[in-house]
């Protein structure tokens, strides 16, 4: 245990270079790597994006994290995926033909066009957004 000699050192510190406010525990400075007001969690996206960040690109992930951008840079891809998943299910829907009325006449093929063109557009966002390190998501 160290003996500070009656100098408290302050519970948070905040690093005007980096932007990095550090948290005391026990006797050391940890990064604080998270933003704590923000309470929203992740969601399906967030969550796939951050695991190919992890898997695939340690180092990117790392840097991202350490930097504090990694939970911003997952709800912009977050956001993105979504509006580009809307955007596709309603072309989709036009495109197969996925109406109310075949939902009434048809329901087992309104399901099953239903599910293909959710896997497709599913695919796209995947490819588009989720691992494609060149796209319009970047951190």
């Amino acid at each position: 245990m160290h003996n500070y000699d009656n100098k408290r050192l302050p519970a948070v510190i905040q690093d005007t270079e980096n932007g990095i406010t550090y948290i005391l525990n026990g006797d050391y400075y940890f990064p604080l790597l998270c933003d704590e007001e923000d309470d929203e969690p992740l969601g399906r996206w967030g969550w796939i994006r951050m695991q190919h960040l992890m898997e695939n690109h340690p180092g990117r992930y790392s840097y991202l994290l350490l930097s504090g951008q990694l939970f911003p840079h997952l709800r912009e891809v977050e956001e993105q995926a979504e509006r580009r998943f809307d955007v596709l299910m309603a072309q989709f829907k036009v495109a197969l033909g996925i109406t109310e009325k075949l939902k009434a006449a048809d329901q087992l093929r309104w399901v099953q066009l239903m599910n293909s063109a959710r896997h497709d557009v599913e695919e796209i966002i995947m490819d588009e957004l989720i691992y494609d390190e060149g796209g319009a998501v970047h951190g």
